[in-house]
């Protein structure tokens, strides 16, 4: 299991969201991390999801 840091943000710059999420590897962050993002309601607002290595997986703007 690899941990992965999501970050997500208001056009304000004010973060919304800072967690450490833990999925089995990038394949698996990006398709479940997606599931997470869309549940917390925040699929429309700038975020993102990296890797430990600092790898983007998952990004919106």
């Amino acid at each position: 299991m690899e941990n992965y840091r999501f970050t997500a943000f208001e056009k304000t710059g004010e973060t919304l969201f800072d967690e450490v999420w833990t999925f089995e590897n990038d394949a698996a962050a990006k398709i479940n991390g997606q599931q997470q993002i869309e549940e917390k309601g925040v699929a429309e607002k700038t975020h993102r999801l990296v890797n430990a290595a600092g790898k983007l997986i998952l990004f919106h703007v």
